[in-house]
C-alpha cells in the first residue's frame, strides 16, 4: 500500500469512529481549544476595555503599524497547518485493541502489586498486605506515571524546539525562507501562536508534539490532555502570543517561559536570544541565550533616565 492510500484508508476509518474516542479527542480538542482562546484575546483586543488594557504589552496601533502580515492571512496559514496537523494526527493515533488494552494494563498492574507487595514485605510481615500494595500500584499507574510521561514529553518537546527554533535563526537560507515568516509579528497576538511557514509548522509543532508523546509512550487520552495544554502554552502557542501580561494568568506566572518572555525575542533586539518554547527558559540559560523580563525593562528604564537627565 502507497503512503497516499494509507493516508486516505485512516481519514476514511478516522471518519467512522466516534468523535469522543480517546484517538480522536486528542485530535480536535486542541484545535478548538486554540480557536476559543484565541477568538476570546482577538475580542479583547478589539474592545480595548480599559481595566484590560492596562495589562497589554503593545497598542493596537502598534500591531498595525509594525506587523508585516495581515490577521486574515495568518487566519488562513493556521488553518492550512492545522489540516497537516490532523492528518498527521490521523495516521499515528490509530485505535487499538479494548480488549488487548484492558489485558496489558492487569498485566501491568500486577507486576507493579508484586513489586509493591515486595517493598512494603521488607518492613512488615501483615497477612493483609495485598489490598494495600493494590492500591498503591493503581496510583502508581493511573496517577505517577501518566504526571511522569507529562513531563517527559514536556522536557523533550521543550528540546527539540529550542534546537530547531535556534537552528531556523543561525542558518540565514532557512530563516529568510522559512521562519522569517513567524517573525513578520513583531507584535505578537493570539491568532499568530501557530502562523508559520507549513515546513516549519511542520517540523517544530507537528512532529516535535507527535514524537515528544510517541517517546513517552502516552496513551490516546494522555496525548489529548498534552496536545491541548500544549496549543493553550506554547509557541505552538496562544498565551505566549496574546500580548497581555495578566498578573492572574496562572500559565505566564507558573512558567518563566511567558507572553513577556517570548515577546522579547520577537523584537529587533532580542532575535537572537530567547529561543526555548514552549514550556521552559532551561537551554536558554544553560546556553546563554537568555533575556530575562528584569534586564530589559532595567535596560529601559536607563534609557529613560538618561534622556531625563
Amino acid at each position: 500500500m502507497s503512503t497516499t492510500q494509507f493516508v486516505i484508508s485512516s481519514l476514511k476509518e478516522c471518519l467512522q469512529r466516534s468523535p469522543w474516542s480517546d484517538e480522536l479527542l486528542a485530535v480536535w480538542v486542541p484545535i478548538a481549544f486554540y480557536w476559543v482562546y484565541s477568538t476570546g484575546f482577538h475580542f479583547l483586543q478589539k474592545a480595548e476595555i480599559p481595566f484590560i488594557e492596562q495589562y497589554r504589552i503593545h497598542t493596537s496601533s502598534d500591531m498595525e503599524k509594525r506587523n508585516r502580515v495581515t490577521v486574515g492571512r495568518v487566519v488562513f496559514m493556521v488553518a492550512f497547518q492545522q489540516v497537516i496537523q490532523i492528518i498527521l494526527a490521523v495516521v499515528l493515533l490509530q485505535p487499538g485493541d479494548p480488549e488487548m488494552l484492558i489485558v496489558k494494563q492487569e498485566k501491568t498492574l500486577g507486576m507493579l502489586t508484586s513489586g509493591t507487595l515486595r517493598v512494603l514485605g521488607l518492613f512488615t510481615h501483615s497477612q493483609s498486605l495485598f489490598p494495600i500494595a493494590r492500591q498503591l500500584a493503581s496510583f502508581i499507574y493511573w496517577g505517577v506515571v501518566p504526571v511522569f510521561q507529562f513531563f517527559v514529553a514536556m522536557f523533550i518537546l521543550d528540546t527539540h524546539q529550542y534546537f530547531l527554533h535556534r537552528l531556523f535563526h543561525t542558518n540565514k537560507f532557512l530563516y529568510r525562507h522559512i521562519h522569517s515568516h513567524h517573525h513578520r509579528l513583531y507584535v505578537p497576538f493570539a491568532f499568530g501562536a501557530m502562523y508559520n511557514h507549513p515546513i516549519e509548522g511542520f517540523m517544530l509543532d507537528s512532529v516535535g508534539a507527535a514524537f515528544a508523546s510517541k517517546v513517552a509512550r502516552m496513551s490516546p487520552h494522555l496525548c489529548m490532555l498534552f496536545y491541548a495544554f500544549s496549543t493553550l502554552k506554547t509557541a505552538m502557542t496562544v498565551d505566549d502570543h496574546c500580548g497581555y501580561a495578566f498578573p492572574w494568568d496562572p500559565l505566564q506566572r507558573f512558567f518563566g517561559n511567558n507572553v513577556e518572555y517570548h515577546d522579547i525575542h520577537h523584537q529587533p533586539y532580542g532575535i537572537k536570544k530567547n529561543f526555548s518554547q514552549p514550556f521552559f527558559t532551561i537551554w536558554d540559560y544553560i546556553l546563554g541565550t537568555e533575556l530575562s523580563v528584569q534586564e530589559v525593562k532595567a535596560k529601559a528604564a536607563q534609557k529613560a533616565a538618561q534622556k531625563a537627565e
